[in-house]
């Protein structure tokens, strides 16, 4: 089928429903409470929620708030919704009732459902904002399946969507003010799993396994759909785990895993080897992942970690280290099909292989725009479909992208991103604190940590302690800062700008 004429993500599942019904669709871990769910009965679960959603009272284009982890109830919600016409704002399960209230405010979404596990914080924010709040529907073995006509054609009702139309909004924020709701379109959906399946091949004779948060666009668009869309089992960890999901690469003969440079850090400290012969493409993500990280990777499992770049603006995509061809460790890779890339200079010229500037991207998965923030969105996207990434970045005479550094000062701790600015309000909350910034200091396991310097009020005994308290009140966990330090003053340039820079040299010199 011609890409434009699908007209919903379920597009990408029903050839699977009809033709092999009884496959696996997606699973959870092994284990005596494992549930699998085959083709019919994926659909059929995701047919009970678009239902939810209807008798919700939600019409198609209004916004509605998932929070859940990797689990297959996630993708139900998140098609169901979909099915139903809506347009999902998916969230990190680690935010605080303080952190969805900003969320729901600003999307104005209508209703709030959360996995029982994680539901107290979308309890309360949902009740602040005088939203609907519901529990998800949790799955085991019994369930409703699709039916299949005479014809062996599935039925399956579900709202059609213009490929331009909002089907998600994913937040994400450069170093100043609050999150940005990035609008990605059914159109950026199905690029990205036709890019991606196209990448690495992936038919149903594969088997994917991943803990990536779904919540997240890596997880998302460039893992989880595209594994569908292909007909390919997919087992999700809704908790990482590196000895069961090594384990779980010879039980389920996985073939295809995605994570992000910290957690292949933990299989190669945390867990015992194992034979895994089927396995044939580790994609890593997220950020950026030592060239010694990979190599061990590569002789522990002795499959290719192909590394690849991009944005929650451009659906996770950009560049990727081509599984059939040339790989250069060190570099992010190729554009992938359908992209462009390019450098340019301050000035917007384009610059020649070697030389360091702006990373711009352009592609079929570039976002619509940042929701209600059409300024925002006119810093980052020209008219010509441009995407200015903040990043710094260099070509070689091949074509290979290389990160050099970060325009920006996001944080990247362990794969999720880190808002400086954020983090910073918090701070400023705290009775004592006269100045505070927040930058990412070097960290091994982590990739950079969340360092906060501070200083007092004349007189203030603030301590380390106190700090990290009200952080983690008001911040998810991956936000709190491991690292609090006080100074008299902290540096400022002319303008009385606090320098970020001279601070991550003060505190990361002889590391």
């Amino acid at each position: 089928m011609d890409a434009t004429l699908r007209t919903s993500i379920i597009d990408l599942l029903l050839p699977w429903a009809e033709s092999i019904p009884d496959s696996i669709a997606v699973r959870t871990p092994p284990g005596p409470d494992r549930v699998s769910l085959t083709q019919r009965r994926f659909l059929g679960e995701i047919g009970a929620a678009r239902d939810r959603c209807r008798a919700a009272g939600l019409a198609p284009g209004d916004r509605t708030v998932l929070i859940a982890p990797s689990c297959p109830e996630f993708l139900i919600e998140f098609l169901g919704a979909h099915a139903a016409g809506l347009a999902v704002v998916a969230v990190n399960p680690l935010s605080t009732a303080r952190e969805l209230g900003y969320i729901l405010e600003d999307s104005e979404a209508l209703r709030l459902v959360a996995h029982p596990a994680m539901a107290e914080a979308g309890q309360i924010a949902a009740d602040e904002s005088g939203i609907g709040f519901e529990t998800l529907s949790l799955v085991g073995d019994e369930g409703p399946s699709i039916a299949l006509g005479d014809d062996g054609v599935a039925d399956f009702d579900r709202v059609d969507f213009e490929w331009d139309a909002l089907a998600a909004l994913l937040y994400t924020s450069g170093t100043t003010g609050k999150p940005k709701g990035a609008m990605l379109s059914l159109g950026n959906f199905i690029a990205t799993t036709d890019i991606v399946k196209e990448m690495t091949q992936t038919t149903p004779e594969d088997r994917n396994a991943t803990g990536l948060p779904l919540f997240h666009v890596f997880g998302l668009a460039d893992m989880a759909l595209p594994a569908l869309s292909a007909g390919a089992p997919l087992t999700l960890f809704p908790r990482w785990d590196p000895q069961a999901f090594v384990d779980t690469l010879a039980e389920d003969e996985v073939s295809i895993i995605s994570g992000v440079p910290t957690m292949w850090m933990s299989v190669l400290t945390n867990a015992t080897a194992v034979e895994t012969p089927r396995l044939r493409l580790i994609s890593s993500g997220g950020a950026a992942i030592a060239g010694e990280v990979i190599r061990k990777v590569e002789s522990r499992f002795s499959a290719p970690v192909a590394e690849g770049y991009g944005l929650t603006e451009t659906a996770g995509l950009g560049t990727f280290n081509p599984l059939f061809g040339t790989r250069k460790i060190g570099s992010v890779g190729l554009p992938t099909p359908g992209f462009e890339v390019k450098v340019i200079d301050v000035d917007g010229a384009t610059l020649s292989a070697g030389e360091v500037g702006e990373v711009v991207l352009r592609g079929p998965a570039v976002m619509l725009g940042y929701w209600k923030k059409p300024e925002a969105t006119a810093e980052v996207l020209d008219d010509e479909g441009w995407f200015r990434t903040g990043d710094l970045g260099k070509l070689d005479d091949d074509g290979y992208l290389f990160i050099v550094d970060r325009i920006k000062d996001l944080i990247i701790h362990g794969g999720y991103n880190v808002y400086p600015r954020e983090v910073e309000e918090v701070l400023y909350e705290i009775p004592g604190v006269a100045q505070a910034s927040v930058v990412g200091t070097p960290d091994e396991k982590y990739g950079q940590q969340v360092t906060a310097v501070i200083a007092r009020t004349p007189g203030s005994d603030l301590d380390a302690a106190e700090v990290e308290r009200v952080a983690r009140e008001n911040l998810a966990a991956y936000k709190i800062p491991r690292i609090i330090e006080f100074l008299d003053e902290l540096p400022k340039g002319p303008s009385g700008k606090i320098l970020k820079r001279e601070i991550v040299r003060m505190y990361t010199q002889g590391t």
